[in-house]
């Protein structure tokens, strides 16, 4: 039978799996990119500059992402029922009060952000906080402390840097291929090789660390339910939170595709359809709820 605690180790040890296996692929297409140029110094480029970009996400991603959707700063003051059941929740939950957003848009959502615990974001739509009775939007508000506890934040923001980076080295290989730019030596069997190798790598790596992000996303969101219904001892809030946003499929007005799976919900409309399979950021709705449910 499935338990809190069961269900976060297991989704704990995949996630571990998956960013292992990732790292992996970033350096299997530096260093094929690096022969196939006959320049190994390609690889130290790649791993240098991808630890660069991380260093700038790390101290930034979360204000651009919150810029990107207008999220406006609120205080007790302006909303004393979301601002108090953030504080309760983070008592409860051992973490410093992050900042409470509200994003202007009529299609329910929420989405937590920033580097660490201490420098954290929950950011809720206006839709969001009208549909939703006390109970549910606690466990909406749960699962969004879940992610910033359990570092998931950083994480998808590590894992949107390296996919992009996957996809521009892909996407120079293919260019200078065009253009002439591969190795003079393609007599020898080796740089023949390498070549072919990399082609198939700069066709095939992208599609296939979008899947692993995909993949990722999808086993944080079981994470950050099975920790945020432990916090709140009320798995059926959220679950009926989920069921009242799946029935809302209006997209967000700013829906963008490279921070989709931030949210708790699909931004382009419901939580997950279990058609979408592999392409899916986020897991079927009616699975989660089935999960949330036998918890109880």
């Amino acid at each position: 039978m499935a338990t809190l605690y069961t269900q976060q180790s297991k989704n704990i040890s995949r996630t571990w799996f998956l960013m292992i296996l990732f790292f992996i692929v970033v350096i299997a297409v530096g260093f094929v990119f690096g022969q196939a140029y006959n320049s190994p110094g390609i690889l130290y480029f790649a791993i240098i500059f991808s630890i660069f970009m991380n260093v700038l996400s790390y101290w930034y991603s979360d204000k651009i992402v919150l810029a990107m959707y207008k999220s406006v700063l609120v205080t007790n003051e302006s909303h004393p029922d979301l601002y108090n059941s953030v504080e309760n929740l983070s008592i409860t939950a051992g973490l410093p009060m992050p900042k409470v957003y509200v994003i202007p848009d009529p299609a329910p959502n929420a989405f937590a952000t920033g580097r660490n615990k201490d420098h954290a974001a929950v950011a809720v739509t206006s839709g969001l906080l009208q549909i939703l009775n006390k109970t549910e939007l606690e466990g909406v508000l749960a699962h969004e402390l879940a992610h910033i506890g359990n570092r998931d934040t950083l994480l998808s923001t590590v894992v949107i840097v390296l996919v992009g980076f996957i996809a521009l080295l892909s996407n120079i290989f293919l260019r200078s291929a065009m253009w002439g730019g591969m190795r003079r030596d393609n007599d020898s069997k080796a740089g023949g090789v390498f070549i072919l190798i990399g082609f198939i790598f700069a066709i095939f790596a992208p599609i296939s660390v979008t899947l692993i992000q995909l993949a990722i996303s999808r086993k944080r969101e079981y994470l950050a339910d099975a920790s945020g219904a432990l916090m709140t001892r009320y798995p059926e809030g959220l679950a009926s939170a989920l069921q009242k946003i799946s029935q809302h499929s209006r997209p967000m007005m700013r829906a963008n595709k490279a921070t989709a799976h931030l949210f708790i919900a699909n931004p382009f409309g419901g939580v997950g359809k279990r058609v979408s399979g592999l392409l899916a950021t986020h897991p079927p709705a009616e699975d989660r709820i089935r999960i949330l449910r036998e918890m109880a």
